[in-house]
């Protein structure tokens, strides 16, 4: 079967698109410079009169920043680009944050949609988003770790691979995210495991194990009979499906998507009285990706294939073909620079153990080892820090 004949070319994402440009207000896009918001401002560009509105966030650490992605895109459909650059500074806001999101909210991406959905708000009224593109077409990377692991496993035991894992663990690592001894630390880590554990701990930041060596053992003793992966396990299989992968993108759609990524969309968004709409989301168009092989989706090392091959020609192939960097906020380096001191007061202040969750030196360990640049705990810290800052905002003061 041809691609573009089973994919329909980009034509129902456009329909998708075309529905969701009726505005009687000003409209335009977030701009991130990777393929799925730059698909449907190409697509926003050849149905709107006038030039469209665009907009992206962008990092001073290189290693973070996409704008010059997003320029290309807006250069080859000449739209009206605004840009802005986050700083460590732009954590002054964490107290709106912790108040609009009204729970431990722990995405950090959160900093970066809501100053973009503030830089928008400017301009339009409503935004139109890429969300959705990465679990209609299988984008994230864990999805390429699940299906090697599974191939590897039939000639490399993980019984073999669990003893060589202390070698590996010894490599050394920087504090780029695409850093590739990080990447194969973190791959021979979760590589000894079953597929549906694997999963959830490349989903998740705190594993079973994690959490049971920070509690404090009244704590532990209250939560253990719990397994926060169940609720996971319980939507593969629901899936019933045959491929795991096909199981693993079932499970996204059903809760890392609503739960997590368009909960921090949304909130930022209407924080600044922006509305949000998401054509990858259109139920017609979300019906016929979920009945797309899922070896057309992933195939081999290829994200999100029949997606690239339908916009061949649309995009610009630097757009298409280059490594995905998701919506990263440099926290790994602001916490051990600028943020450091913060983060260190806040999270091992008598407040925050008096509550009696956690085993200080456990935390105090976690922080450590990140300041020093023995792991990459920053996703970990920013939980911590969020919990806590909620407990204070919410449960302490009592005054909202």
């Amino acid at each position: 079967i041809e691609i573009a004949t089973l994919f329909g070319g980009p034509e129902r994402l456009r329909e998708a698109v075309r529905i969701r440009l009726i505005s009687d207000v000003p409209l335009g896009a977030f701009l991130s410079g990777g393929i799925d918001s730059s698909a449907i401002v190409a697509l926003m560009a050849g149905m709107m009169r006038e030039p469209v509105k665009t907009f992206s966030i962008g990092f001073k650490e290189e290693a973070y920043n996409e704008l010059k992605y997003a320029r290309m895109v807006a250069e080859r459909f000449k739209t009206d680009h605004t840009e802005f650059i986050v700083e460590p500074k732009a954590l002054d806001i964490i107290d709106k944050l912790v108040w609009h999101y009204n729970e431990p909210f722990a995405d950090s991406s959160a900093i970066p949609t809501y100053y973009v959905s503030k830089l928008a708000r400017e301009h339009v009224t409503v935004i139109l988003n890429g969300d959705g593109g990465d679990e209609n077409f299988a984008g994230y990377e864990r999805y390429i770790a699940n299906e090697l692991s599974v191939k590897i496993q039939r000639f490399f035991p993980a019984s073999f691979a669990k003893g060589l894992l202390p070698l590996v663990m010894l490599l050394p690592h920087g504090d780029h995210p695409g850093n590739f001894s990080w990447k194969l630390k973190r791959f021979f880590q979760e590589y000894i495991k079953s597929a549906e554990i694997r999963n959830a701990s490349l989903l998740s930041h705190f594993t079973t194990e994690m959490k049971a060596g920070i509690y404090s053992d009244d704590f532990l003793s209250k939560v253990s009979s719990e397994d926060s992966f169940a609720r996971l396990f319980d939507k593969y299989r629901e899936a019933d499906a045959d491929i795991f992968l096909d199981k693993t993108l079932y499970a996204d759609v059903m809760t890392y998507l609503p739960d997590e990524l368009l909960v921090k969309v949304d909130v930022a968004s209407m924080a600044n009285s922006l509305e949000a709409r998401s054509p990858f989301l259109d139920h017609e168009f979300m019906e016929f990706t979920a009945r797309i092989p899922a070896e057309l989706k992933l195939k081999g090392w290829t994200t999100k294939y029949i997606l690239k091959e339908a916009l061949k020609g649309i995009l610009p192939d630097e757009v298409l073909f280059r490594n995905k960097m998701g919506f990263g906020v440099p926290i790994d380096h602001w916490f051990r620079n600028e943020l450091k001191e913060m983060a260190y007061d806040v999270i091992l202040s008598e407040r925050a153990i008096a509550r009696g969750y956690f085993n200080k030196e456990a935390v105090k360990k976690i922080l450590d080892e990140h300041t020093s640049g023995k792991w990459k705990w920053h996703n970990h810290i920013w939980n911590l820090l969020m919990l806590e800052l909620w407990h204070r905002m919410f449960i302490d003061e009592k005054t909202y």
